[in-house]
């Protein structure tokens, strides 16, 4: 039976990146023989355009039947002028509130061929492998009430409300605290119990379940000190666990320290471990249709895809597969190709499709 992914590619250049991620994957199916369908759907900007909202009830049905969704970016100022609840980002957050996709894994991992293009030193970057898990689908991101009101003189206020539920601060603990165990066994919990009382449940909640996972160092930090920490020793870190803002934020900001946020990619997964897979970085509409986009995170996103929600256990291609994706963006990269964002005196300057052809004939040669 054949596994069923739903390809989004959104505004801006996600049509662009994800152009290469689609050529990678057939070069993945030729090689390791697997059996995907690939069906295509609109959201963001695009759906707003075809439709009239950011997320159809047709493309809502396609991604919950399909075993998992690769998805490109949405947003960019023509579509600045929307109510809020009309903006193509409402397209990308209702798909996690209805998938219920409230785990959402971002790993910093520095090739090593990019410690020069790392905002930091390199010897500060060097062997960076960090994992950031982050909430999804609560916090002051979905908290009500919301919106902007008229007070008695006049002013407008807006508000937001910063809500977390102990169910849903104990499952992505689990999901951190597992992750840690698989790798340094070290994780760190990131909030700002000392001001906000929501994350002061969070860090109870958290200790309490750290007791089912005796074999995890479990740690603290304010969001605050956490930032600094980033920038200043961010090998110190193995996993950090924290909530939808700051996750937003710390992620962003560990982005610069892999050399660019065009590197990054993400996946967000709900109990049943179907999951949506998409690059860190926008939909960068200042560089739509010039070429110049870096495609990398895109194509490690699939891989991602192809390790996390595919690979089942009845086949060991996909997980080869993703193995191998990964390699093959190494050997690119070993290759001296760079795309601007990654670039540096002496690269092998490339384009978006330029950098997707050279992972596609790695993958098959190599």
């Amino acid at each position: 039976m054949s596994k069923q992914i739903l390809c989004l590619p959104g505004d801006g250049i996600g049509p662009e990146i994800m152009a290469q991620a689609l050529k990678v994957l057939d070069a993945a199916k030729q090689r390791f023989g697997l059996n995907i369908e690939v069906s295509h759907g609109l959201v963001g900007g695009a759906a707003i355009d075809h439709d009239g909202v950011p997320l159809s009830d047709e493309t809502l049905d396609m991604a919950r039947n399909s075993d998992a969704i690769l998805f490109g970016a949405v947003g960019g100022p023509k579509w600045d002028h929307l109510p809020m609840a009309g903006r193509p980002e409402k397209g990308l957050l209702q798909l996690r509130s209805e998938l219920d996709l409230f785990a959402n894994l971002r790993p910093a991992i520095l090739f090593p061929q990019l410690a020069e293009t790392s905002s930091l030193k390199p010897e500060l970057v060097a062997g960076l492998d960090i994992l950031i898990v982050r909430e999804l689908t609560g916090g002051i991101y979905f908290g009500e009430p919301r919106g902007v009101r008229t007070l008695e003189n006049g002013e407008r206020e807006g508000f937001n409300t910063y809500v977390y539920r102990e169910s849903e601060i104990r499952r992505i603990a689990k999901v951190a605290f597992e992750a840690a165990r698989k790798r340094g066994r070290r994780l760190c919990s990131v909030d700002k119990s000392n001001v906000l009382e929501v994350t002061g449940l969070w860090r109870e909640v958290v200790i309490d379940e750290s007791a089912s996972y005796n074999d995890v160092e479990l740690s603290h930090m304010y969001v605050d000190n956490a930032a600094m920490q980033l920038v200043r020793a961010p090998k110190q870190f193995d996993v950090m666990v924290t909530g939808n803002m700051f996750g937003d934020i710390l992620s962003d900001c560990a982005a610069m320290l892999t050399g660019s946020i065009g590197m990054l990619p993400s996946a967000s997964l709900n109990e049943k471990n179907q999951g949506m897979y998409e690059p860190v970085h926008g939909s960068a509409p200042d560089i739509a249709g010039e070429n110049k986009a870096n495609p990398l995170a895109q194509i490690l996103s699939l891989a991602m895809l192809l390790r996390y929600s595919l690979a089942d256990g009845s086949s060991l291609a996909e997980a080869a597969a993703a193995d191998a994706i990964e390699k093959a963006v190494s050997d690119v990269l070993d290759k001296g190709y760079r795309t601007g964002d990654i670039a540096f005196d002496g690269c092998q300057l490339a384009g978006t499709v330029e950098m997707g052809d050279a992972v596609v004939e790695c993958l098959l040669n190599t």
